[in-house]
This record gives C-alpha cells, structure tokens and sequence, in this order.
C-alpha cells in the first residue's frame, strides 16, 4: 500500500506535468493557426480591398465615359436647337423688316391719301363756291330774263336748262372725242415704243440655209474610192441617207445635195468617218449611216436640253425637250426653227416684262410655238394646233397650250400672253433677211413628191433628189417583183403628173435589190 501511494503520487505529477505541456503544446499550436488564419483573413481583405478598388475605378470610368457621351449629345442636340432658334430668329427678323416695311408702305400711302383728301376737300370748296357763284349768276339771269320777257320764272328756268343741256352736251361730245383720239395716239405711242425697245434689246443672226452641203477632201485621190467600182459605194451612201452625193471637177470637195438637213448632215458625217477609216465598200458604209443616224438622235437631245438651259426654262418633259432639238435641223420659209423659236422666246420675255405680265411663262410659249413643224408623224392639222395638242399632253400650262395655238389665230386667244407671242413670231419672222419665201414653198414640194411615192404599197423608202427632178423609190424585194417595179415607176409618174405641179420633168427611178445572206459556222 506504501509503495502503491507514491507511484499514485508520481502518476498524478506526472499527469499533470502532462496536461500542463500539452496546455503548452495547444496553446502554441492555437496561437500558430490563429496567426496563419490572421494572415490569410489580411490577405483577403487587401485583395477584396484592390477588388472592390479595381471595381470602383471601372464604375467610375464608366460614369466618366456615359456622362462625356450625354454631354455630347447633349451638346449636339443644343446644337441644332440653338441653330433652329438662330434660324428661326433670322426669319422673324427678316418677317419684322418686311413688315416694317409694308407698315413704312401704309404709312406713306396713308399720308398720300390725307394730302389727296385734302387736295379733293380744297377742290369741292372751290366746286362748292363756283356753285354758289353759278347759282347767283343763274339767279340773276332768271330775275334778267322775267323782266326783259316777262316770262315766269318756270318758263325761263326751262329756256335756261334747255340751253345749257344743249351747250354741255356739245361740251362733252367734244371733251370725249379729244380723250378718246388722246388714249388712241397715246396707246399707239406705247405700244410702238415697247415693240421698237423690245426689238433692239434682242440681237439676232440670221442666215438663209440651201439645199446643197459640201464636204472638203485634202486630196482629188479620195474622190476615186468614194465613187468606189462602178460607182457602187456612191449608190449604197445615196441608197442609206437619201441624199445626192456629186463628186465632179470641184478640187478638194464633194458636193452633198438634198432638202432635208437632217439626212445632208448624216451623209457628211458618215463621209468623214469613212475617210478617216479608209474602209469604204458598201457593208461599211451602211454600218457607218446607221451609228451617225445614232449619234444625231443623241445630238439632237443634247441639243435640246443645251437650249433649255441657255434660256432658263425648267419642268420641260424630255419629248419635249428632244423636239426642241429637232428644230436645229429644220427651217422655216428659210428661217432656222430652232434660231426662231429662241429669238420668239427672248422678245416675248421682253415684251412680257414691260407689260407687267408673267415673263417666265412667256418664253415657255415663245420657244414652243412651232413644236408642231417638227413632229415626226405626219398630220392634217395646222402644226399651230398640233403643237397646242402636244403641249397639252405633255402638261404644260394652260396659257402656254392657248398661245401656241392661238400664234395663227386658228382658235380663240384666252390670255394676254397669246398675243405676245403672235406679235414676236411676225416681228422675228420679218426681220431683214430672216425669211425666204420660196426655200418654203420649194421644200414643201420636195416632202410631197415623196409622201406622193410612199403611199404605193411594197415602197420601202424614197428619196427627192437633184431639187426634185428625180424621185428614187426603194422597194421591197420580197414584195415587188421585177415586172411589178417597171409597172410602179408608171404608176408613179401618173400619179405624179395628175396630182402635182412642177417644173421641167421628173424621173422616178424604181430600186429593187435583192439580198441573200448566210453564215458559216
């Protein structure tokens, strides 16, 4: 039992020397951890700080980016608004002087109308005087009168009137025939000033076209290939333009013959491109015909729309503007058309303007007057009236369709304009050398000889030449057969002789060719 106590003793000593280093051992390990977890809760916290920082610096960026976009745009919406108000500003400004303006306009007129009432109450005092003067002079008369006559004073008063109706109505009659000759002499000072001033404000060049074209050459050389074997490439230019070509003795020049200026100049220009290429047989001369026939149509628009836009018209409808080109190669009695209808265009806005009247609307009228010559459908109706027809259709306005129709008094003229521009087509058709009368009549002949020959059936083309004196007809090989092309040369030339007029002869020459193509492959 002794022995038992002291090991109980060492056991319990030791136990508690164990307890108090494994105190020791926990609490050193405890500190340890709590400082390692001290340490990573550091670590988190600064890294949550530099997140939560990064985060703050973005939203901040952020903010900073959407405020410079909100305050340009912003800007820009202050911007207009403010360019808006500027504008707006300047139009009321501008609204303020206009109606200072008419405010200073009604203020003068205002006090134009108080000194002429002033004027009109001045003159009714002295009216109203002279009546009381008259009226004691008529008085005393009256007193006069019943004395030396012995008449009552109804009697006298009746005498009086009677005398003094007669004399006013002979007073009168004077007065009104004197204002009336006045207005007539001074009317046709006016109007003869406006015309003269409005002629010599419009300069003008005139110049008579002919029938005959000449195409140089810088050699008589060319004039052997033009005329090609047998003469079969002056045939086939003659045959695809319709005119007569005449290569004679003339040096260094080829004379090109026809009425219609349109075909003299295809033949010129085809000319000059096949000198210029040196290829000249008959294949290449009707492909060339066929691009210059192309080339003029696009010269004709050009045309057009270059002499619209000389003359500052606008809102012309394109087939409009492509018959305005047309003119350029038509004439009448002598007169270039489109040279014409440009100086009608240019006087009328002249004469409109000193009349007070629409300027604009004037020239409009005055350049369309005579679309009705350049149409390319024939028609029985004045080119007056046609040419009204197809203003009409192409919406033009309605004073402008009333004066192109009006020009030769065939309808009614409903607007002051349409006299405008009957008076500027007489005044530009009679100046000095502008027309020649028998260019006209001879032209017209030349249309009709060949409207004449198309009328026959099977007749492809026909052409006037040698000014008229041969009609060249070209048939239809498919059609007329030989025997058939002798009989319609007859029946031509009948025709002609029965329905025509015209000097010398005519010989009409048939034209049958027959083609026969085909391609290896």
């Amino acid at each position: 039992m002794s022995e038992f106590i002291p090991m109980l003793l060492t056991d319990l000593v030791a136990l508690g020397i164990g307890v108090f280093v494994g105190k020791l051992i926990f609490k050193k390990s405890f500190d340890k951890l709590e400082t390692e977890a001290q340490g990573r809760a550091d670590v988190i916290v600064k890294n949550a700080e530099l997140t939560a920082e990064n985060i703050k610096k973005d939203r901040i960026l952020e903010a900073k980016e959407k405020y410079l976009r909100l305050k340009g745009e912003f800007e820009d919406d202050s911007n207009k608004k403010r360019q808006v108000i500027v504008a707006n500003e300047n139009k009321i400004k501008q609204r303020e002087q206009q109606l200072a303006q008419q405010a200073d306009t009604q203020n003068r007129k205002e006090n134009e109308l108080n000194s002429l009432k002033g004027t009109l109450t001045q003159q009714m005092e002295v009216a109203n005087k002279r009546k009381e003067e008259a009226d004691k002079m008529l008085k005393q008369q009256v007193e006069q009168l019943e004395r030396i006559a012995g008449l009552t004073a109804e009697q006298a008063k009746t005498q009086i009137v009677e005398a003094l109706q007669a004399e006013a109505q002979t007073a009168a009659s004077s007065y009104i025939k004197n204002i009336i000759e006045e207005s007539k002499l001074t009317a046709t000072k006016e109007a003869k000033k406006i015309v003269i001033e409005t002629i010599q404000r419009t300069a003008a060049e005139h110049a008579i076209e002919n029938c005959v074209s000449v195409f140089n050459i810088e050699s008589d050389d060319v004039k052997g290939k033009i005329i090609g074997r047998e003469g079969r490439n002056i045939r086939a230019l003659e045959a695809a333009t319709g005119v007569e070509v005449i290569v004679d003795d003339t040096p260094e020049a080829i004379v090109i013959s026809g009425f219609d200026p349109v075909r003299r100049e295809i033949a010129r220009l085809s000319l000059h491109r096949l000198v210029q290429d040196g290829r000249i047989h008959p294949a290449r001369i009707e492909e060339i015909v066929a691009k210059t026939k192309k080339n003029i149509d696009d010269e004709i628009v050009e045309i057009g729309e270059r002499t619209v836009i000389e003359l500052g018209i606008h809102g012309l409808h394109p087939e409009l503007v492509k018959m305005i080109g047309r003119m350029r190669f038509r004439s009448s009695y002598g007169q270039n058309l489109l040279q014409h209808s440009r100086e009608v265009a240019r006087l009328c806005a002249t004469m409109a303007a000193e009349l007070g009247l629409n300027a604009k609307i004037a020239k409009r009228a005055g350049l369309l007057h005579d679309i009705g010559k350049v149409w390319h459908e024939e028609q029985e109706l004045p080119h007056a009236l046609l040419g009204m027809e197809l203003a009409k259709k192409y919406k033009e306005n309605a004073e402008v369709c009333n004066a192109i129709g009006a020009h030769h008094d065939e309808i009614e003229m409903t607007s002051m304009i349409s006299p405008i521009i009957q008076v500027c087509d007489a005044i530009s058709g009679s100046r000095p050398g502008a027309r020649r009368e028998m260019m006209e009549s001879y032209i017209k002949r030349l249309k009709d000889l060949e409207q004449l020959a198309t009328s026959f059936s099977g007749v492809d083309k026909c052409y006037a030449i040698q000014a008229g004196r041969e009609l060249r007809v070209i048939v239809n090989s498919e059609n007329v057969s030989d025997e058939i092309a002798s009989k319609l040369s007859f029946d031509i030339s009948q025709k002609i002789e029965k329905d025509m007029q015209y000097p010398g002869q005519i010989k009409v020459t048939v034209i049958r060719e027959m083609r026969a193509v085909a391609y290896a492959r």
